[in-house]
């Protein structure tokens, strides 16, 4: 009962384990980011989103991809994207490059410069990771936790 008002529980589902279990993959996400974006600001001056951009275009294949397929990795808007990608290319860490066969397409890849900046950055994530992830679950939890995350991430058939 909630100010004289009797709610049911099949009505409002709260304490449903499909939802408790959503919310915590969502608060363990925002408080593992918050703290990685504190610490990647604290030791390299890097934002978080500047950091997974940088990332992105590293493990890319040829270190460079249409913004496009940037804003749908970065699950940012097209406009989110170019104005985020206008700041790293103004900090000199990336730069577009036009498509040589689609000229309404345009990459944005990693520089020399976004390299090294993310070489120092990749240096403060691991160290988060080794406090926040490998020092709290065993080896095998790790194992369980990855295949777990990449079926949940797996598109519906």
């Amino acid at each position: 009962m909630l100010d004289g008002v009797t709610i049911d529980a099949a009505a409002c589902p709260s304490g449903d384990e499909r939802v408790l279990l959503f919310g915590l993959l969502a608060e363990t996400n925002a408080r593992l980011s918050r703290d990685l974006a504190m610490a990647l600001e604290a030791e390299c001056g890097l934002p978080l989103a500047w950091f997974d951009v940088l990332l992105r275009l590293r493990r890319s294949e040829e270190g460079r991809l249409k913004m496009s397929q940037m804003a749908d990795a970065i699950v940012h808007s097209t406009g989110g994207t170019t104005r985020l990608v206008d700041r790293l290319e103004e900090a000199g860490l990336v730069t577009r490059q036009n498509c040589p066969n689609d000229r309404r397409a345009v990459y944005v890849a990693i520089t020399p410069a976004g390299n090294a900046r993310l070489d120092d950055a990749l240096a403060v994530h691991l160290a988060f990771l080794d406090r926040q992830l490998a020092a709290r679950l065993s080896e095998g939890e790790r194992e369980s936790l990855s295949a777990l995350l990449a079926k949940l991430g797996e598109p519906l058939a």
